[in-house]
């Protein structure tokens, strides 16, 4: 006798994530993937690239493209940020515009807004962080402009952080989303290559010791990833743009590069299930941000 539900076509698309810088997008990325794959801060602009969260469930398979924060460019880097904005808007099934429910509606929010209108592409707009509203009647007013200037499918107020109306965001994905086969192998969670994953761990792990004291002038590659056995080596280099920024980063006596180096490791034994033996190199690379060749090395399309 066959199962139930057997015979139900599958549904799959991709999905793109947007919104401003610092709403939330990764944060929901990771919860929607019930695993980290996305560099999570609270600093705007933490994520760089495209990054592809691939979920598989018995109703089918979304990819989910999570993209930089949207916002005007004022470096060669920011400017491919954009562009890969604009590549994932055009290359997807539905967007989820995502805002921040604890700021007030701005110029920000207006470029993203035309952003989407422009694109023409089914959308829904997620109404992030409810966690943190005593009263979610604050949220009538807001989703009153949105309806005003823009034809979105659904309006979901969802919180990243605690998975609060997740579920239902999956649930009216998968029912706006058309029939298909799955693009990905069952198990399948991201197709960022594993030296892309150990950079962005390394990446994250500096923005949370350094804060405030070193912003956006870091870089980080993999420079080389070898399994020997249980054990995996891993060399990566750390960027910035002045000699003077390197002390922030290595801290005395390393104590901070040590930490950073730690904290590291740790997460990425967890992700791959391995030993790993981990070193990190500062070097200075001045204007790095307008080096064409080292951006593409980084993984910023052109």
């Amino acid at each position: 006798m066959p199962e139930e539900g057997a015979d139900r076509p599958t549904k799959s698309g991709f999905v793109a994530l947007i919104g401003r810088p610092n709403v939330g997008k990764s944060t929901l990325l990771n919860q929607l993937i019930g695993q980290k794959i996305a560099a999570v801060s609270d600093k705007p602009q933490t994520t760089r690239w495209r990054i592809r969260g691939i979920l598989t469930r018995p109703e089918g398979q979304i990819i989910f493209v999570d993209t930089p924060g949207i916002h005007k460019p004022i470096h060669r880097m920011n400017e491919r940020m954009m562009r890969a904005v604009e590549a994932a808007v055009a290359d997807v099934d539905l967007l989820l515009l995502m805002t921040d429910v604890t700021e007030p509606f701005g110029s920000g929010d207006r470029f993203v807004l035309e952003m989407v209108k422009r694109a023409g592409k089914p959308a829904f707009l997620l109404l992030n962080k409810i966690d943190r509203l005593k009263d979610k009647r604050q949220l009538l007013p807001l989703i009153d402009l949105y309806r005003r200037e823009c034809d979105f499918k659904e309006y979901i107020p969802i919180s990243a952080l605690t998975g609060e109306n997740v579920d239902l965001l999956l649930r009216c994905l998968f029912e706006h989303l058309p029939e298909g086969p799955l693009y990905y192998p069952e198990g399948e969670i991201t197709d960022q290559p594993e030296r892309v994953l150990v950079a962005e761990i390394v990446r994250e792990k500096i923005l949370m010791v350094t804060r405030d004291e070193i912003p956006y002038v870091t870089a980080v590659y993999t420079e080389s990833f070898k399994e020997e056995g249980d054990l995996l080596r891993i060399h990566c280099v750390i960027l910035v743009e002045r000699e003077s920024q390197k002390p922030i980063i290595i801290g005395k006596g390393g104590e901070r590069l040590k930490k950073i180096g730690t904290l590291a490791r740790e997460e990425i034994e967890f992700l791959f299930g391995k030993k790993v033996f981990l070193e990190l190199y500062v070097k200075v690379r001045e204007k790095w941000r307008e080096n064409d060749a080292l951006l593409t090395q980084l993984g910023l399309e052109q």
